[in-house]
């Protein structure tokens, strides 16, 4: 629109672009302060490069394109940036990993294991294959009402299982898992059962 001729020095040019270029820096950042410091960076490589510009092309153009440019640049360096304001992300490195997680997992297929198959296949079809209670019905040769009883019961001996240490056999896979792994833990645990 504007071109740069030798009446209208560069530098007056600039300033005259600055309503726009902040307008377009806020619909591309959605934040003022980020939209004012875009502004401002693309003011100093437009001042850096103006003896690139060609009086005859349009200025407005030319400094939306270093705007975009500079912001997508910007973007681009902030997505491989972690923010991490309260350190918790440098602790996590510092961490152990917890595996509290795996042993809970493998608490409960051995659970799940031992159910009678009866409450184990309608449990299994429905929590882990994500069918239906109709498409459990189906596959098991039952009614929906049927299904509906053996998964709540399914879930009672589970929750039983796994909360109470006292309805386990002592060869239980369960019963290994909670019995304390060193031996003067267990000193207690020994005495009472002989």
């Amino acid at each position: 629109m504007t071109a740069m001729t030798d009446n209208h020095p560069f530098h007056t040019l600039l300033p005259q672009q600055a309503h726009c270029l902040r307008l377009r820096a806020l619909k591309l950042t959605g934040n003022k302060h980020r939209a004012e410091d875009l502004v401002q960076a693309t003011f100093l490589k437009a001042w850096a490069k103006r003896d690139s510009y060609r009086p005859e092309s349009n200025l407005r153009a030319w400094l939306f394109t270093i705007l975009r440019n500079t912001f997508l640049s910007d973007l681009r360096k902030f997505r491989r940036e972690v923010e991490d304001v309260d350190g918790a992300c440098a602790r996590a490195q510092f961490e152990e990993p917890r595996q509290d997680h795996v042993l809970a997992l493998k608490e409960l297929i051995s659970a799940v294991a031992t159910l009678p198959d009866t409450q184990r296949r309608p449990l299994v079809l429905m929590g882990a294959y994500g069918f239906s209670q109709l498409e459990a019905a189906e596959a098991c040769g039952c009614t929906v009402g049927t299904i509906k009883s053996r998964v709540s019961r399914g879930r009672a001996t589970l929750s039983r299982m796994i909360t109470d240490d006292d309805a386990l056999l002592p060869d239980h896979p369960l019963h290994t898992l909670r019995t304390p792994r060193h031996p003067e833990m267990g000193a207690g645990l020994d005495s009472a059962s002989g």
